[in-house]
C-alpha cells in the first residue's frame, strides 16, 4: 500500500502540504483532487520519487511497476504503434535479447524467451496497441503516422496509450481527459474501469470521475482530507462537514468572546487574577476551528450584449472543409437569441471544423452563410491561449481591450477570474495552463458578446472554475454553440444537440445517454463491417424464395425477443424518470441557500433523495445494460446465421 505519515513538502518556500495523511490500497481507485496549485502534481512527483519529503514519511511498494503520461514526446522517427508498444518496456528488452539470443544460435535461451514473450502478452501486444490507439481515436493509417506527424495534442493521446499500455500496479494519470474529446473520454471511463491495478486519477471532470473512481483524497488547508465513495459523493459528504465546521466555528467564536470578556473585564483585578490569567491560558492552547469555506474563489457573469438580432446567424446549404478535401455539407443552421447547442460526433467528423466555420476562421466553399447586423462573437478555442502577449500582464491585456476604464474597474474585473492583487500584474508567460484559459475567457466576458462559440472551454480549469463558467452560461442571453468532452457543462447549459456526422450537422433526438449508446453501435456496426470484408456481388443475388424465408424467420425473431426488447424499453423509461429525479435533487444541491443553517433539515432530504436516485439508477443501468447486451448477443448469433 501507499502511505503518507505527517508528511510536509515545500515548494518555493510556499507549504504545498503540512502533517498530511493518507493511505492509498492496493486495488484502490483514487480521485485527487483540489484547487489548482494546492499540490496534487507535486504529490504525484513525490509518488514518482521525483523529489523527497520535507518532513514526516512515506512508502511505496517496491515492487510495484509505476506507469504515467510523459509530458513530451521524442520527434523520433518511429510509428506511433511502434512508440506505444515502447511503454511495456520488460517486452522490448526480452526483444531485444530474442534477438541477440537468435544471431547466437542459441536454441535453448530462444525457447525460453518465447515462453517469457508468452507469458507476459507479448503476442497480443500489438493487438493491444491497435486497441488502444483506436480507442483514443487513432485511425489504421494513423497507426503507421511517424511521431514527426502529429500535432501537440494527438502526442498527449499518443503519450497516453504508452501508459496504458504498461503492465502497470499502479497507474497515475494527470488530467488525462484535457486532450481528449467525448468520444474518447467515454471509451478511456471504460477502460479505466476494468483497470487491475492501483489507480490515482487527477481530474476536474466530474462525470468522468463519478464511475471510475471509488474514494477521493481532497487537497484542502495543506492536508489530505480522505473520503469514501466517487465524486458525488465527496461533495454531499464535504457540504455536511462544512456546516459541522461552521456551526462548531461559531460556537467556538462565541466561547472565545465570552472568555475575553472575562479576561479583560478581570485580569488586573487581584481577587480574579488567578482565574483570568488560567482562561489566558485556555484561550492560547485552544485549537482554533478555521471558518468553512463556501465561497468559490471565481465569480462572473455575462453582461447584457450591446443588441439581440433576431435571427443572429443563418446557414444555407453551406459546404466547409480544407483545400480540395469537403468536410461539411449541406448545412441548415439557424441561430437565434437562447440557442445553446451542444455538438456531438466521432472524432474528425468535423465538429471543430463548424466552430472555425463560424467564427470566420474557415471560409465558405459552397452555400450561404449570413450573419445579421449588430453580431459580435466570441470565440474560445485552445489556439487562442497562444494569442495572448507573454510579456505582458492581465491588467495590461485589459487596458488594451478597454482603454476608457479605470485600473481598479479593470482590477476588480480581473478579480472575479481569480487574478486577485498582484496576481495581476504578472508576466502571463510562466502561467499555468488554467491561469491562461480563464484570461482569454475574461477578455471574451469583457466584450458582451452575443454569439458565443466555445471548443472544448474547460480544459486546464478546475472545479470551481467550471462550475463559475457553467452558472455564467446558464443566464447567458445570446447564442451559443460548444463543443465539449465536459458532459455535465452539455448537460447543464445546452437545450439541443446536434450530431456531426456523415458531413451532416442535423439535430440528435435523444440526450448524452443515446449518444453512448448510437456511438457504441457505429463502432460495432464497423467492426461487422471490418470482420465481413468486402460483400461477395454473389451473395446479393437472392433468390425471391429465400429473401421469403429470410423475412418469415426475421419475424420469428423479433416475435421471440419482443418481450426482451419491452423490458429493454421499461427499463429506458425507468431511467429517464431517475435521471430527472437526480437532476431535481442535484439542481436544488446547486442553490447556495440550501446550505444555510436555517435548512438543513431541507439539505439532509435532498441529500438522500439526490443518493437514493443515484443508487437506483446505478441498479437500473446495470439491469438495462444486462438486458442490452444479452439482446446484442442474440442479434449478433441471428445475423452470423442468417
Amino acid at each position: 500500500m501507499i502511505t503518507f505519515s505527517d508528511i510536509q513538502l515545500l515548494r518555493g518556500g510556499n507549504v504545498l502540504l503540512d502533517q498530511a495523511t493518507a493511505t492509498i490500497h492496493p486495488g484502490d481507485k483514487v480521485g485527487l483532487v483540489g484547487k489548482n496549485g494546492c499540490g496534487k502534481s507535486t504529490l504525484f512527483s513525490l509518488i514518482k520519487n521525483e523529489l523527497t519529503v520535507d518532513a514526516g514519511q512515506h512508502s511505496i511498494p517496491s515492487h510495484w511497476e509505476l506507469a504515467w503520461v510523459a509530458q513530451e514526446t521524442p520527434a523520433l522517427v518511429r510509428t506511433a504503434l511502434d512508440y506505444v508498444i515502447d511503454g511495456d518496456r520488460e517486452y522490448r528488452q526480452l526483444e531485444q535479447t530474442l534477438q541477440a539470443a537468435e544471431l547466437a544460435d542459441d536454441g535453448n535461451k530462444v525457447a525460453l524467451l518465447h515462453d517469457k514473450l508468452d507469458a507476459i502478452g507479448g503476442y497480443s501486444i500489438k493487438a493491444r496497441a491497435s486497441e488502444l490507439l483506436d480507442g483514443l481515436g487513432f485511425s489504421q493509417a494513423q497507426m503507421d503516422w511517424n511521431l514527426t506527424q502529429f500535432s501537440g495534442g494527438w502526442r498527449m493521446r499518443l503519450n497516453l496509450a504508452q501508459a496504458l499500455l504498461c503492465r502497470s500496479d499502479l497507474l497515475l494519470l494527470d488530467e488525462p481527459t484535457n486532450h481528449l474529446d467525448l468520444d474518447a473520454v467515454l471509451w478511456l471511463e471504460k477502460w479505466l474501469q476494468n483497470y487491475r491495478g492501483t489507480l490515482v486519477l487527477i481530474s476536474h471532470d466530474r462525470d468522468f470521475l463519478d464511475p471510475v473512481v471509488g474514494r477521493i483524497i481532497h487537497v484542502e488547508n495543506q492536508r489530505l482530507n480522505e473520503y469514501t465513495g466517487n465524486y458525488s459523493s465527496f461533495e454531499n459528504q464535504r457540504a455536511e462537514k462544512l456546516i459541522l465546521q461552521q456551526s462548531m466555528y461559531q460556537k467556538q467564536q462565541k466561547q472565545m468572546s465570552h472568555m475575553q470578556s472575562y479576561i479583560d473585564r478581570f485580569r488586573y483585578k487581584a481577587s480574579k487574577a488567578r482565574q483570568a490569567q488560567s482562561r489566558i491560558k485556555a484561550l492560547e492552547r485552544l485549537e482554533k476551528v478555521l471558518p468553512a469555506q463556501f465561497d468559490n474563489p471565481f465569480s462572473f457573469e455575462f453582461r447584457e450584449p450591446d443588441s439581440l438580432p433576431n435571427p443572429i446567424m443563418m446557414m444555407d446549404q453551406v459546404a466547409a472543409g480544407y483545400g480540395d478535401t469537403r468536410i461539411l455539407d449541406q448545412i441548415r443552421l439557424n441561430l437565434v437569441p437562447g440557442s445553446r447547442i451542444g455538438l456531438l460526433g466521432r472524432n474528425g467528423a468535423g465538429k471543430s471544423t463548424l466552430i472555425k466555420l463560424l467564427s470566420g476562421e474557415l471560409p465558405v466553399q459552397a452555400g450561404d452563410l449570413t450573419f445579421s447586423q449588430g453580431v459580435k462573437i466570441g470565440y474560445f478555442a485552445q489556439h487562442q491561449l497562444e494569442t495572448l502577449r507573454l510579456d505582458e500582464t492581465p491588467l495590461q491585456h485589459m487596458n488594451r481591450l478597454a482603454p476608457e476604464a479605470t485600473e481598479q474597474q479593470l482590477r476588480d474585473y480581473l478579480g472575479s477570474f481569480g487574478f486577485k492583487g498582484d496576481k495581476a500584474l504578472d508576466q502571463v508567460g510562466p502561467f499555468s495552463g488554467g491561469e491562461k484559459a480563464r484570461l482569454v475567457l475574461a477578455l471574451i466576458v469583457w466584450q458582451r458578446p452575443n454569439l458565443l462559440l466555445l471548443d472544448e472551454p474547460t480544459n486546464h480549469l478546475d472545479l470551481d472554475m467550471r462550475q463559475a463558467l457553467t452558472l455564467a452560461l446558464q443566464s447567458f442571453e445570446g447564442a451559443m454553440v460548444i463543443v465539449s468532452h465536459d458532459r455535465y457543462l452539455l448537460r447543464a447549459t445546452t437545450d439541443d444537440l446536434y450530431l456531426v456526422h456523415d458531413r451532416k450537422v442535423e439535430p440528435f433526438d435523444g440526450d448524452l445517454n443515446d449518444y453512448h449508446k448510437w456511438l457504441a453501435e457505429q463502432q460495432r456496426s464497423e467492426r461487422r463491417e471490418q470482420q465481413a470484408g468486402k460483400p461477395d456481388t454473389a451473395s446479393k443475388d437472392h433468390s425471391a424464395a429465400s429473401r421469403k424465408e429470410l423475412k418469415r424467420l426475421e419475424a420469428e425473431f423479433r416475435k421471440q425477443t419482443a418481450p426482451l426488447r419491452k423490458q429493454v424499453e421499461k427499463l429506458e423509461a425507468k431511467m429517464e424518470k431517475l435521471s430527472q429525479s437526480l437532476a431535481t435533487a442535484e439542481a436544488a444541491l446547486s442553490d447556495a441557500s440550501i446550505y444555510e443553517a436555517d435548512n438543513k433539515a431541507q439539505l439532509n432530504q435532498t441529500l438522500l433523495d439526490q443518493s437514493q436516485a443515484k443508487a437506483a439508477l446505478e441498479e437500473v443501468e446495470m439491469e438495462w445494460m444486462e438486458l442490452h447486451e444479452q439482446l446484442e448477443t442474440m442479434e449478433q448469433e441471428f445475423n452470423v446465421k442468417f
